[in-house]
């Protein structure tokens, strides 16, 4: 992996080179081994808080990372085109737009001892501009080539903080065209819902259960790409503890290896489909 300017990587990107890359400030990675039809997303994967922030915040590292989306990189590493945040959703939050994406409070506690100094906010939007430069001269250039795009937007979430039965699997469908893709995501919730995992529980699928897909990650794409559909896909934490911050690995392994199958046959899938 080599570090690289945006504009270098953007240049990569234009040029259709191969190749995988960290953002040179770290805030990103972006990986792209051949240019498919679609892309995987993992805005949230990042826990890096920048050392200038620390005295700073109030919340411990535990309380940030319970918030976060730990190991949801991890789950589609194997695929040719993959993007994903290194930083906390605490320093800025990719899946919120720039004018709500560097917090002053966060699940019901105030983020900061003291107001955020203007060249702090300022840092942390300026990667939040700078991916979502990337992530638009990477989907016209994919756009370019293939008549659709499929992108999995890959969550997870606190299962245990709810006070009724949730999902395995959540997909949040609001904000995408269902008249003309509703068809395509229920065929995914399907194919999840047909996921063996390693866990003490029946794999369960559903759509706009916990969650209706209203980040700025599936917005953004939707709204400036007419023939690309965005999957925000949430997996529930039974890959981990929620209240010690163990990782089951093999759950996490689980699920990478069973989307190294399912993901191409969505694709191909999506491919056919006359959308």
């Amino acid at each position: 992996m080599h570090r690289c300017s945006i504009d270098e990587i953007l240049q990569k990107i234009q040029n259709e080179e191969s190749f995988e890359a960290v953002a040179e400030d770290y805030s990103f990675t972006l990986k792209i081994e051949d240019y498919v039809p679609y892309v995987c997303g993992a805005v949230h994967d990042g826990h890096q808080f920048r050392k200038s922030l620390w005295d700073n915040c109030t919340h411990t590292q535990y309380e940030r990372w319970y918030e976060e989306d730990p190991c949801t990189k991890a789950m589609v590493q194997s695929h040719p085109i993959v993007i994903a945040g290194c930083d906390s959703r605490f320093e800025y939050d990719l899946n919120r737009p720039p004018e709500t994406a560097v917090y002053k409070d966060a699940w019901g506690k105030e983020l900061w001892k003291e107001p955020l100094l203007e060249k702090e906010k300022q840092i942390s939007l300026n990667k939040h501009l700078n991916f979502y430069r990337v992530v638009k001269v990477l989907i016209e250039k994919l756009e370019s080539k293939y008549p659709k795009i499929l992108v999995f937007d890959m969550h997870s979430y606190n299962w245990k903080r709810w006070e009724r039965e949730v999902p395995v699997w959540n997909l949040g469908t609001i904000n995408i065209n269902n008249n003309r893709f509703g068809a395509l995501a229920e065929q995914w919730r399907e194919r999840l819902e047909n996921m063996v995992l390693p866990i003490d529980m029946q794999t369960t699928a559903k759509i706009n259960d916990t969650f209706q897909g209203n980040g700025y990650f599936l917005k953004y794409i939707t709204r400036n790409f007419d023939n690309t559909l965005v999957l925000a896909t949430e997996i529930s934490k039974v890959y981990c503890d929620e209240h010690t911050g163990i990782i089951f690995p093999e759950v996490v392994r689980s699920v990478e290896e069973q989307f190294k199958i399912m993901v191409p046959k969505m694709v191909r899938a999506f491919e056919i489909e006359n959308v």
